[in-house]
């Protein structure tokens, strides 16, 4: 096995991005605007020269929105489509909560990130490839059964545990979530159920105010919910500690059959939504270590995908050291950021 960096066989790692989900609009004034996905695909398409021996890229059809129905209520569904149809109609931007925005082109970029993500997974489960990195938006991890939340309407990587589920390519699935901000949507889903266990290591306290450690679980799913709180300003090196532990700690207790990741990168120096110090180098050695369990445990079954990251320059890179963890390239050698929030800490 390769140590963090190393290099693995040809062809392992797929990257998938819907042309639509830059088409989803939230006005220029909101984080997660369109920005970060044209910003995103620009630096991601830079590198993907260096990795064209490594790297595939596929396209994807947008997922059929009965996929939506494994995790999300019926009303939940029709609720965001309506809300789509209005902003359509009138050709302006919708505002479901006081966070949470549509505009008449959201359907087609949730449902095709969706579907990127479904393609991703048989892709793996086929054989095609052993890893693949989604680039979704809208984001998905704060979306409830039943509620849109925090500039997410549907919970991509939920749909993707259970689809794994019902398609009977998983009964056990790891979610590994390290947004700077806690994926209490995932974990409100999952709170119950022993077969998917979530970890969310994320500045705490910190919007929206959930993931506190004694949040283990409830009912037959005790124990299969950890979280990693993490103080604003916390070292680099005291953050891979942690994530490296709770890592350790799972592994005694849940094998998985694949291994999701909601990659966020707004946990690194100089977002403007978070106040943690992560670099690059830290996204892509904690990818290593996730391709290194799954190459034990799962014939190496990782699928990430983006969640929030609102300095899109950054969020490009982010994504460029997550891609190549998976494919096992060493990461560029990206100049540090200083925190501009650093005087809140």
């Amino acid at each position: 096995m390769d140590e963090p960096g190393g290099v693995t066989g040809p062809a392992t790692t797929a990257f998938l991005l819907h042309s639509a989900a830059a088409l989803h609009d939230t006005g220029w004034g909101h984080p997660e605007h369109q920005g970060r996905m044209r910003s995103l695909a620009s630096t991601v398409g830079k590198d993907m020269m260096a990795l064209h021996d490594r790297v595939l890229q596929w396209e994807a059809e947008p997922a059929d929105p009965e996929v939506y129905s494994l995790v999300h209520t019926a009303a939940h569904i029709q609720r965001v489509r309506s809300a789509v149809e209005r902003a359509a109609a009138s050709h302006e931007i919708v505002a479901l909560d006081a966070d949470t925005r549509v505009s008449g082109a959201s359907w087609e970029a949730v449902t095709g990130s969706t579907g990127a993500l479904l393609r991703a997974l048989q892709g793996v489960a086929d054989g095609e490839c052993r890893r693949a990195f989604v680039a979704s938006r809208p984001p998905g991890h704060h979306a409830t059964a039943d509620q849109v939340m925090g500039f997410c309407l549907f919970n991509h990587v939920a749909v993707a545990a259970r689809w794994l589920q019902r398609e009977k390519l998983a009964e056990r699935v790891l979610i590994v979530d390290w947004d700077v901000h806690h994926g209490n949507g995932t974990q409100d889903i999952f709170y119950d159920d022993p077969s998917v266990f979530f970890c969310s290591l994320h500045q705490f306290p910190h919007w929206p105010g959930s993931g506190a450690a004694d949040e283990t679980g409830t009912g037959a799913g005790t124990g299969t919910t950890l979280n990693v709180p993490v103080e604003p300003g916390t070292p680099r090196g005291e953050y891979l500690d942690r994530f490296h532990a709770a890592m350790a700690s799972i592994r005694e207790r849940f094998q998985p059959d694949w291994i999701l990741v909601s990659s966020g990168f707004d946990a690194m120096a100089g977002d403007p939504l978070g106040n943690l110090l992560l670099e690059p180098a830290d996204f892509h050695r904690m990818t290593r270590t996730l391709v290194e369990w799954a190459d034990e445990v799962c014939d190496g079954r990782v699928v990430a995908l983006l969640e929030g990251g609102y300095n899109p320059s950054r969020t490009g890179q982010g994504a460029v050291a997550v891609i190549r963890g998976l494919s096992g390239a060493p990461v560029p050698d990206f100049p540090a950021v200083q925190s501009t929030r650093e005087e809140e800490w």
